[in-house]
Order: C-alpha cells, then structure tokens, then sequence
C-alpha cells in the first residue's frame, strides 16, 4: 500500500514544478483497497496516479496505445495486471493487481469518494470478468473503442448480477443524454453505455436500439460469460458506424463516461505503428497473418496452424418440403460469417493462363425508359413535337414535302442496379482440374477481377459465399459488401475463403434475396456461380433440395429480384433449367472456362438482358 505519509513539498516548489503524488488521505485508499479485494474476490492494492512522468513507476498502454499515465489521461482509472516474476513495480508484493486512481481535485469530497467508488467498482468487474492484453493490431481505432464499450458493458452487467447494489454508483455517474441532432462518435459512445447499463431506457437511433438488440441477444444465446459472443457484436456495430461515415479523432477522443478505465488491462498494443492493420478485421485474435515487407513475393503462402471462420449473426429460414408440398419454418440456419485468415502474408494480382481469353469487364450501363428522356422526330408517340411541327408548316408553304415525323416518345435512361454474386465453396471445388487449377482458385480470380474492375453498368456489387454442413449450419460468408469499397483487406477476404462441406442452396438463395430487397429500387440481380445440384450430408432425396431451390428462386422473383446462375458441370442442364429457368442460367463445361463466361454473363445481367 502507499505510504500513509504524503510527501511535503513547499508553497515556492509548487510554483514551479507538479507534485509528484497526488495528495489524498491514505485511510481513503486502504478502504478503496478493501472494497475492490471484496468485488474482485483478489488481492488488489489501490494507489493514486502519479502525474509525474518523470518518475512515475509504472504506466499503462491507454485506449489507442498512448501512455496513460500522461496529464491529459488523469482522470482515467488505470488497472495494472499481476506483475511478472522480476519487474521491478512498487508493490508491498508482487502478485498483487494495482489500480491507480486520479486525484479529482475539481469534485468536492462527496463526489469524489462517489466517483472513486464506481471506478473502483468497474475496475473489479475487469479484473474478475475481462480477459487480460488481448492483442489490438487487429483491429482500428473506431472498433477498437467500440469492443473496449462493449466490454465495459458485460463486465459491469456481470458484477450487478452478483451484488446489484452497486448499479446506482454506475448510473448516476453516467454522461447525459446527448441531444438528438448530435451525431459524433463520442454522442454514439454515450448512448451506447446508456442504453446497456439502463435497461429500461429508450433512444429513437436506429443503430443504438441493433446495439441493444444484439447485446441482449448475445446474453441470452451464449451467456454474458461469452466473451467472444460480444466481440462478434461488437465487430458488427463497428462496421455499421463505419458503413454510415461516422468519424471519429483518435487523438482527440475522450470516453463520454468517465468512470470507466482507461482499457489498458484489456489491450497489448504493438510496439509500433507499422505493426498496425490498415483494415478493421474482425477474425480471431491472433489469426490474421502479419504485413508483409515491402517489395517481397513469397512464392507460397504459409499454412497457419489454425484458422477458424468467425461468427457474425444466425438467421433462420423456411424451407420447402416437395412431399408435403409445403413450407417448414424455421427449417434451416443461416450463419453469417467472415473467413479465418489462412496466413496469408500478402495478396498477389491474380493471374490466370495465358490461353485463357478474359473480356474485358467493362459492363455496359443498363437502360429503362424514362419520361424525362424524349426522342424526338418519331413516327409514333405519346405527344406532339412542337419543332417538327413548325418545320412541317414551313416546308409546306415552301411546297417542300414534309417530314412526317413529329412525335415524342419517351426514352431509355440510366438504370440503377445491384448484383450480387455468390459463390458455391463446397468441397468439390478443392478438385484439380484439367488444367492443373481447382475450382476454388478459378471462382477466386473471377471474383477479384470482378471487384477490381470499373463496373460501370453495375452501381452496387457484392460478392458473397455459401457451403453448408446439415441443415443447422449454411455458412453465408460476406466477402465484399454493397458500397464497400474493394481493397486490401477485401481482396484477403476473397482469398481466404476455403471449400468445406455440401450446398444447401436454397437458403442460401433466400439470405441473399432478403439482402438484395434491402438495395435501392432498381435491377437487382442474383448471379449463383456453382459446380453442381444442391446437396447436404442429411438429404438422401436428390430431388428434395433442387425443389427447394426452385422455390427460393420464384420467391426472389415474385420480390423484384432476378435470380441466375453459372454451373460448371457439363451435366447441369438437368438442373439448372429447372431451378432458375430456361433464360437465366449458362454452363461452362470445364473450370478453365468460368471467368470468360462469368465476364459476359455479368455483362449481359448488367445491361438487363
């Protein structure tokens, strides 16, 4: 513990230089020290933070890796882990936790010993529910705010399920309520620890009542002991700040809450900048695979030694039994995914063989007619060219034979569209084909020439991938979103993916009809891109999934949505016409095939034929 003593320094010295301990009452701390031992159920020490960083001990790694332990970061809690066998740290003993608490001198004693209180409190819920230096280069400034607020959140929802009384140091310690029309990140973090501490409170904001939902969702589905059920949430609400342009200032930034630490018991931060990742990346702590150097191909890419895909949402999904002939809900489940990285050190251009002749993906813009486009000079239309009409008064008094063409009609202006291209990633498509490549390599290619192009016809693109293991698990893999912009990280993504189990299609097809409702109004286009019949390891009817394929089909259809697909399987015309109808499929014959007939199908989709 501190010494009971503070130290004294006289009224000229304090003109010139700062104290080199906070001044408070030694009997405060020891009280603090007991109260957080008793929350953690660990021996904790309590000590003041030393604002001189000329000799201060210890320091932790803040928020964004800053030193916490600077001015402009003292009035944060700073917890500080079991020190290892042989550090050097100023404690009675040295397996004891430290938590250091700002001075305050601005709240009265009440208020401070209040604050105190509740930053002794969260500090404990860390301690005894957090899991310790996580690493942080996976993950950007905004999503890792984001999970440190979350986190925040479950601990503290952990702590009152044991002692509850503590729920009113936290509640009246929170921010206001930010105005409405205030849409700053820092107004989002407010809201965002108000409306998981305050259970019954309510916000009007569309992305704090989907906090709310999948924050309670996760506690009922995994439990709050969970913690990589809220990252996973965490990770989703991070991208949707990101999706909605939401700014936010590292080096600026301030927690609206200020109770809560300063989250450097939670972060191991690179020891420098190069080290962090330029894309927000939610995969498994520790899976994505390092920078690779400047100026440096390696011929191949090491295997990692595990790399696990990382679970975003459940969805569920009717599905049509063709014996019965009816729908059974809530038959399948859909899990959205992103892949694990496979260690790849860096994304090369991809290459394909030099006899395999590409079109260019240039797609042409599709066309509607639009009444605020007007040919004029027409044989037949809906009104009266009023210029051709004069010119034909004024060639029949010149006895000059008219033209007889003086009707409007309306015109074919710019269509908006959307596509959505999605990948069958079974396990077939690790086979080698005759050209020395397997389907999967083939099917990524084609997909980042696609994304890379200048897709003018197509105003939105995504790229997505389905396999599925039983009904109970079809993995719906979201590679590259619609308005998402294509980059490295995207371009990982695609790569990353791995060929794994059967193709349960039909809901497949149905999670990417719903997401393709969502685009604005316009051509939507569905483009499947398979390698044979939809299968799964617990159907033994082979008819059963085509029909429910079939079915998912005319249910897009029926929403505005036009469904096709690209089988390469020189066999498919036995399914693929019955699934999607007779014109909206193609069949490439061999893999070697697939990217210039993904080019012109593309093409054609894109200009609405």
């Amino acid at each position: 513990m501190v010494s009971s003593q503070a130290p004294t320094v006289r009224n000229a010295e304090l003109a010139t230089s700062p104290p080199a301990w906070i001044n408070d009452e030694a009997h405060d701390y020891e009280r603090l020290a007991m109260l957080a031992s008793g929350l953690a159920l660990m021996r904790v020490q309590v000590q003041p933070l030393q604002t001189s960083s000329a000799s201060a001990p210890v320091t932790g790694s803040g928020l964004l890796g800053a030193a916490a332990a600077k001015p402009a970061a003292a009035a944060r809690t700073i917890v500080l882990p079991r020190a290892p066998s042989g550090t050097n740290v100023h404690l009675n003993e040295a397996s004891t936790v430290q938590i250091l608490l700002p001075a305050l001198p601005d709240l009265d004693a009440a208020q401070r010993q209040r604050r105190h209180e509740a930053m002794v409190a969260h500090a404990a819920a860390h301690l005894r529910h957090s899991p310790a230096r996580q690493p942080s280069q996976v993950l950007k400034p905004m999503g890792l705010t984001v999970v440190s607020a979350v986190e925040d959140a479950r601990v503290e929802r952990l702590l009152l399920r044991d002692y509850p009384g503590v729920r009113s140091w936290f509640s009246e310690q929170l921010a206001p309520e930010p105005e409405g029309s205030n849409l700053s990140f820092t107004a989002f973090m407010a809201r965002l620890d108000r409306i998981l501490l305050l259970t019954d409170s309510h916000s009007t904001n569309h992305w704090i009542n989907k906090a709310r939902e999948l924050f309670e969702r996760a506690a009922q589905t995994h439990g709050l002991e969970d913690y990589a059920a809220f990252r996973a949430a965490s990770s989703i609400l991070a991208n949707d700040l990101g999706q909605m342009r939401v700014r936010m200032d590292p080096q600026h930034y301030a927690p609206p809450t200020l109770y809560r630490d300063d989250n450097s018991y939670l972060w191991e931060h690179p020891e420098s900048e190069a080290n962090v990742d330029q894309a927000l990346s939610v995969a498994q702590p520790g899976a994505r695979p390092p920078p690779a150097q400047a100026n440096t191909v390696p011929d191949t890419a090491p295997e990692p030694p595990s790399a696990q895909d990382y679970e975003i949402a459940r969805f569920h999904y009717p599905e049509w039994d063709r014996k019965i002939e009816r729908m059974k809900s809530d038959w399948c489940t859909v899990i959205e995914k992103l892949p694990g990285w496979q260690g790849l050190s860096q994304v090369v251009e991809a290459r394909l063989p030099a006899n395999t002749r590409v079109d260019s993906l240039t797609l042409p813009n599709a066309r509607q007619l639009d009444r605020r486009y007007r040919l004029r000079r027409q044989w037949e239309g809906d009104d009266v060219d009023l210029n051709a009409a004069i010119e034909i008064q004024v060639d029949r008094r010149l006895n000059l034979r008219p033209d007889p063409r003086l009707f409007l009609r309306a015109g074919k202006g710019p269509r908006p569209t959307s596509m959505l291209v999605l990948l069958d990633i079974s396990e077939s498509v690790n086979d080698i084909g005759p050209g020395g490549q397997c389907l999967l390599d083939i099917e990524k290619q084609a997909a980042l020439l696609l994304a890379q192009s200048s897709v003018r016809g197509t105003d939105r693109l995504a790229i997505h991938a389905f396999s599925s293991n039983s009904r109970a698990e079809v993995n719906y893999y979201r590679l590259l979103d619609f308005g998402q912009p294509h980059n490295g990280a995207s371009a990982a993504m695609i790569q990353a993916v791995r060929g794994r189990y059967s193709t349960r299609m039909g809901a497949a097809l149905r999670h990417a009809g719903g997401l393709l409702q969502g685009e604005p109004e316009g051509q939507r286009t569905l483009l499947v891109v398979t390698d044979g019949a939809p299968a799964d390891v617990d159907v033994h009817d082979k008819q059963y999934l085509i029909e429910d394929a079939r079915q998912a089909v005319q249910q897009a259809q029926r929403a505005g949505v036009r469904v096709c697909c690209l089988a390469v399987d020189a066999k498919a015309d036995s399914y693929v016409r019955h699934i999607f109808g007779w014109r909206n499929y193609g069949i490439a014959e061999e893999a070697s095939q697939l990217v210039p007939r993904l080019t012109r199908m593309s093409a054609r989709l894109a200009a609405g034929r």
